[in-house]
């Protein structure tokens, strides 16, 4: 099969890369690094059946060729992160939006249509109680919020991605990631788990941002890319959304201490207000579950990787990385006046 990534570079996209090569695929990436980096690429550049593209979504004058070759889109592209939605709302809805209609429209113009992945987020859901399944109202804060972009902004794709579905008759799905993590995951972008991983093993203070009984739901990159690639496979799927992650809730202060124990680490546990973290009053959402009937149904799929064991994976590659790696100093800029 032909394989078009956007997004490629990034942290779910290169796993993506990886699975499809795996699996005898031709893949094509296209990323322009803003938070994706070659990197996370560079055991491929040598393989044949492998095409990376650095370039913005919104002007490469490649992605109609890109998606017409394609069998299959995986549509990933996206600002991330909490401190760029925080940092630069502007670009993370103008990506987000036109980005998504531009892969759309061009699928549209293909003369064999391919199927479409398109990867929404959790936090779509909102303020709604969760845990969360795919057919309950979301809710959000009025009032202008810009913490709520992005999560507007992924709403706005999906609808998108349905309307495409329903009125052109293409052949597209959605998924709502909950909290991937795993290897080339980063914590520079406000991502929890490498963020924690990096301090413990440093000796740095583990810094928990707000009074850390917030909990999360987190899925090993692996099994999302297994379930991505069963999903878009599907073509009952077609016009659906559904959620993908892991349905174990665990708080934010049992994370840290988790990650501590499992790294031997001697790190003082923290915690910060939002606005010492962020600069600003922020929002956070108290609970995050999904619901996952509807993926199972699917794909029969059960994760293969526990919490635990992905995180004792990441401490043992972030110590062989140790002697090149820099830890992200979140505490620097919480302790600024």
């Amino acid at each position: 099969m032909h394989i078009l990534i956007t997004g490629g570079a990034g942290f779910i996209g290169s796993h993506l890369v990886d699975h499809h090569l795996t699996l005898g695929d031709q893949v094509m990436a296209v990323d322009n690094l803003s938070t994706g980096t070659l990197h996370n690429l560079v055991e491929f550049r040598t393989n044949p059946d492998f095409n990376f593209c650095e370039a913005d979504i919104l002007t490469w004058d490649g992605l109609d060729g890109a998606v017409k070759w394609a069998d299959r889109v995986y549509h990933l592209a996206a600002v991330v992160g909490v401190e760029r939605v925080l940092e630069d709302p502007v670009r993370v809805m103008s990506t987000n939006m036109a980005g998504t209609e531009r892969v759309l429209r061009e699928a549209e113009k293909a003369l064999w249509s391919p199927s479409v992945l398109l990867a929404s987020s959790s936090e779509v859901y909102g303020f709604s109680p969760s845990p969360y399944d795919e057919s309950a109202n979301v809710v959000f804060a009025s009032g202008g919020r810009l913490r709520w972009s992005y999560a507007l902004t992924k709403l706005a794709d999906e609808y998108l991605g349905f309307a495409y579905h329903r009125g052109r008759n293409l052949d597209i799905k959605v998924v709502r990631l909950f909290n991937t993590v795993g290897p080339r995951q980063v914590g520079r972008y406000g991502m929890v788990l490498p963020r924690f991983i990096d301090q413990a093993i440093s000796g740095a203070p583990i810094a928990v941002f707000g009074d850390g009984d917030q909990t999360r739901s987190f899925c090993d990159v692996r099994d999302t890319v297994v379930a991505l690639d069963r999903l878009i496979g599907i073509p009952e799927a077609a016009g659906d959304v559904v959620n993908v992650g892991s349905d174990e809730e665990i708080s934010i202060n049992d994370l840290a201490e988790l990650v501590r124990e499992l790294a031997g680490s001697q790190s003082v546990i923290q915690h910060f207000s939002y606005k010492e973290a962020y600069g600003e009053e922020f929002e956070d959402i108290r609970y995050r579950r999904p619901i996952l009937d509807k993926l199972v149904r699917y794909t029969g799929l059960r994760r293969k990787w526990s919490l635990e064991q992905t995180i004792v994976d990441l401490i043992a590659r972030t110590r062989i990385s140790a002697p090149g790696h820099k830890t992200h100093n979140f505490l620097k800029k919480a302790q600024a006046p």
